[in-house]
């Protein structure tokens, strides 16, 4: 089974993040983010992966009908080896540091299960899942349990106020506000962030925390995309918020919900509060609408924000 969080390799040298679980029509939907050229592995952001595969492999560029998106795929038989966190994970923690990343990643879940967090229902996704880590790496952690994924949360918080781990300082928050392109001003965006406990810091390397469920309605939906649009609603359920894509329900008179596809504005609003969401609007085959965050990786022009 492939899930979003895990990674694909090609023969030629692509490793493909994948975005979608399961299939559809025979291909594994995903987008790239390392390719090796002249035998260097480099990581490439959306616009460079997007001309890559124009001039050289048109074939992975896929527009995907169920989700109405143009994104990539692989065809199963293209793939020569399929990277799962939770194996990885249990290898990186089995074996010899081999440099400081990984070590920092051993201490970080030595940490985590002396709480008794079950390591069993965590993996590694990003750079340490495909061994592309390098000294500035972060730690990113996918838990596939909702009540250890809050767990998690929680004993962060207790060990930041313990200084066992660190809160991110302006400058880590700087850097990640400028990598994630966010649509409002820096200290909004920290105050978002700091109430989350789902990053932080130990030995001065960045970790985040993700929660990958697999989707319980397997009643296949497809979606059409209506336009852009900006509303301000209440938020009347927020069960999902942390989830992969996060779900917010709204109290709106046409649209259900926001669904959000970028880490930036998961676990973004709590139940009660206002927001201001901007982003696509769908529509599915039974007339629900949602509105949609994060349509591509940078989602220039879309968020979601707490009104104060």
């Amino acid at each position: 089974m492939y899930q979003a969080k895990d990674f694909i390799e090609t023969p030629e040298g692509l490793i493909f993040a994948v975005v979608v679980d399961g299939l559809e029509a025979g291909k594994v939907l995903c987008f790239l983010r390392y390719l090796c050229l002249d035998g260097v592995w480099r990581k490439v952001v959306t616009e460079q992966a997007n001309q890559f595969l124009d001039q050289h492999y048109p074939q992975y560029q896929y527009y995907s009908a169920v989700i109405d998106a143009a994104l990539h795929a692989v065809p199963v038989a293209h793939i020569v080896r399929h990277y799962q966190p939770k194996q990885v994970l249990q290898q990186l923690l089995n074996a010899a540091p081999a440099d400081a990343v990984q070590l920092d990643l051993q201490r970080l879940c030595a940490l985590l299960s002396a709480q008794g967090l079950a390591l069993t229902q965590f993996g590694v996704t990003g750079s340490l899942l495909v061994g592309m880590q390098n000294h500035a790496s972060d730690i990113d952690l996918v838990c596939y349990e909702r009540n250890q994924f809050h767990r998690a949360r929680h004993i962060v918080q207790a060990l930041i106020a313990e200084d066992r781990c660190q809160q991110l300082n302006q400058a880590d928050w700087l850097e990640a506000y400028q990598r994630r392109a966010c649509d409002f001003a820096l200290d909004e965006y920290i105050w978002h962030e700091q109430r989350k406990y789902n990053k932080a810091m130990i030995n001065q390397r960045k970790f985040d925390l993700s929660l990958k469920l697999l989707d319980p309605d397997d009643t296949p939906r497809s979606y059409r995309k209506l336009g852009f649009v900006s509303i301000e609603a209440e938020v009347c359920g927020d069960e999902f918020g942390f989830d992969y894509p996060a779900r917010f329900s709204l109290k709106h008179p046409h649209i259900e919900c926001v669904v959000c596809y970028t880490a930036t504005y998961c676990g973004q609003a709590k139940t009660g509060e206002w927001v201001r969401v901007a982003g696509q609007l769908e529509v599915d085959q039974d007339g629900i609408q949602r509105i949609v965050v994060g349509s591509n990786r940078e989602a220039i022009g879309e968020f979601i924000q707490v009104i104060r």
